[in-house]
């Protein structure tokens, strides 16, 4: 009996032996894997930490530091084109240009207001002007005219700004035709056709400054905005590729992908209509957008739709898409009479 007592306490000491032991390997594996889980988070930390100190440095150059620097956008050129020029956003590139010395050539289909801003760009700043009455939706007939009255004139800068948008946040079927062809017609054609009449005589010259209007709204597909949001895709794609493909001919291809502006396009808006720090007034967002010029190549051109980009960056697509639904869902989509 004693023998096997003796033998079952050896057994049993064995085995809390071998129990203790399994625990320590257990214990043991977790701490590896613990240290393994601290690296990859140290490393995930530093990563991150990395790209936003980079992104707030590059705000930093283009935003702020850029605001120090004049660069003379007369060395391109004369001449400025601005394409929807009576208006918003491309009235103001039409004074902030004409400010620092360049002469304006202004494209829109109002006659009216084409004239009252010559006069009030002469008056102001004492430059010359051209006007040249053109609609750009009625599509690719209008453009040998276009080019005809651009003829003998040293064209520096290209503002491709003229652009629509629908007049009110709507399904692509509840959408008239006639605006989906304008869509195309102005937002992606007028882009390309102005650079294509444009380019040549900056190539000529190994100098110049194109500047295409494009969208936040271009980062992610945009529902309820579905062709507004398509086509900026196609003018901040056409505007990276052709600045690659020109970068030896000393001309610039500058793509703007700013989110909203207090203008007329968001008249459908209360809260975009009214200007703010992260909706700011064509004026505002035009002088900043102005001094990024040669300082960022793809830029959104104010600096809290800088960090309204950022967001974007680390926002899962289907939170885009939810988000940008139920906002636009709250917007009374009944179509607004156009102002004069």
């Amino acid at each position: 009996m004693a023998s096997t007592s003796t033998q079952y306490e050896k057994l049993k000491m064995a085995a809390v032996d071998q129990g203790l032991f399994l625990i320590q390997e257990v214990i043991g594996r977790f701490k590896r894997v613990e240290s393994i889980l601290a690296i990859v988070g140290l490393f995930y930390v530093g990563k991150t930490a990395t790209a936003v100190s980079l992104r707030l440095i590059e705000g930093i150059r283009v935003f702020v530091l850029s605001q120090f620097r004049w660069h003379d956008l007369t060395r391109y050129g004369q001449w400025a084109v601005v394409t929807g020029g009576t208006d918003g956003i491309g009235k103001q590139y039409a004074r902030q240009l004409a400010k620092r010395g360049l002469n304006i050539i202004l494209i829109s289909r109002n006659m009216e207001k084409l004239q009252a801003t010559a006069q009030e760009l002469e008056f102001d700043f004492r430059v010359r002007t051209q006007i040249i009455q053109a609609d750009l939706s009625e599509g690719r007939h209008i453009y040998p005219e276009i080019a005809k009255q651009l003829e003998g004139k040293e064209i520096g800068i290209l503002i491709n700004n003229a652009g629509v948008m629908y007049d009110s946040p709507s399904l692509f079927l509840n959408v008239p035709e006639k605006k989906l062809v304008e869509s195309v017609n102005i937002n992606m054609m007028a882009v390309m056709m102005m650079t294509y009449i444009v380019m040549p005589q900056m190539v000529e010259r190994k100098k110049g400054l194109i500047v295409n209007i494009s969208s936040i709204s271009s980062f992610y597909p945009l529902p309820l905005m579905a062709v507004y949001s398509a086509s900026k895709v196609f003018v901040d794609w056409f505007s990276m590729a052709l600045d690659y493909e020109y970068r030896d001919k000393g001309i610039i291809v500058q793509s703007l992908i700013p989110s909203y502006i207090s203008t007329k396009l968001v008249r459908f808006s209360n809260f975009l209509s009214t200007p703010s720090i992260i909706v700011p007034d064509a004026e505002t967002f035009v002088k900043s957008s102005l001094q990024t010029v040669g300082s960022s190549k793809r830029t959104t051109g104010f600096w809290t739709h800088g960090l309204q980009y950022w967001t974007y960056e680390h926002m899962p697509q289907w939170a885009w898409n939810l988000t940008s639904w139920y906002m636009f869902k709250t917007i009374d989509n009944t179509p607004k009479p156009k102002s004069a």
